[in-house]
């Protein structure tokens, strides 16, 4: 063999670089994309929590959902379907209502009906003019929650499921505190009452299972923040 003959076995210099620079280039590829990933991870979304909203959190329940109820009417279809989600996890999982956590937020039109039947009684002009309702048996000013009551049927989209039977299989009412002020309001207003004194008087009058709230549409949103998922019928 002549003595400028190269071993074939021997790399080439110019090869040996470029495979060095080609590494070295996927190595910086890799580590850009690992660093990304990290970074990604580091600014993952996270809400913020706040004392007030804890009662979120403190239902027993391996299952949550929340409703979203503007209307009487929308308020009364989801109180007929959070007893059918009640009672199909009963009957065909196996569950008990300590499984499972319902909140019903009660706001805008809706929110009146979460007071009880004395201030129905004593207000129920204001309320049944917020929420744009009429007694559909008298066609009048209703004289109690119509939805503390049976006698309806029909009549309702909630079909004789009323508060206490949810409250009694622990749903809970969320009654916006913004619109209460609302109603609050008109009835001073129309009375020369004070303001604070009406609200006061009404959220301590409040059905079964109900938590006032600062305001529904913040719930709607906390809730969903805290695993909820929600029926906005």
């Amino acid at each position: 063999m002549s003595k400028n003959t190269v071993s074939s076995s021997a790399p080439r210099p110019g090869f040996t670089r470029r495979n060095t620079g080609a590494a070295a280039a996927a190595a910086l590829a890799f580590g850009g994309i690992a660093a990304a990933q990290v970074k990604a991870a580091a600014a993952r979304f996270e809400p913020l929590r706040h004392d007030k909203d804890n009662w979120l959190d403190q239902l027993p329940g391996g299952h949550r959902l929340v409703f979203d109820t503007t209307t009487p009417e929308r308020l009364a279809q989801a109180m007929f379907f959070a007893n059918n989600f009640l009672r199909t996890n009963r009957n065909d999982y196996g569950l008990q209502n300590s499984d499972l956590a319902v909140v019903i937020v009660m706001r805008h039109q809706s929110a009146p009906f979460g007071y009880s039947d004395a201030m129905w009684a004593k207000y129920g002009t204001a309320a049944a003019a917020h929420a744009a309702f009429e007694d559909p048996k008298s066609k009048a000013v209703p004289k109690a929650n119509v939805f503390t009551s049976a006698d309806y049927g029909n009549l309702l989209p909630n079909r004789g499921t009323t508060i206490d039977v949810l409250a009694k299989q622990g749903v809970q009412f969320a009654i916006c505190s913004a619109s209460t002020r609302a109603v609050a309001g008109v009835i001073a207003r129309a009375s020369g009452g004070d303001v604070e004194v009406i609200y006061s008087e009404i959220t301590s009058n409040l059905v079964s299972n109900a938590h006032m709230v600062p305001a529904g549409i913040v719930t709607v949103a906390r809730a969903q923040e805290r695993g909820y998922s929600l029926v906005s019928n």
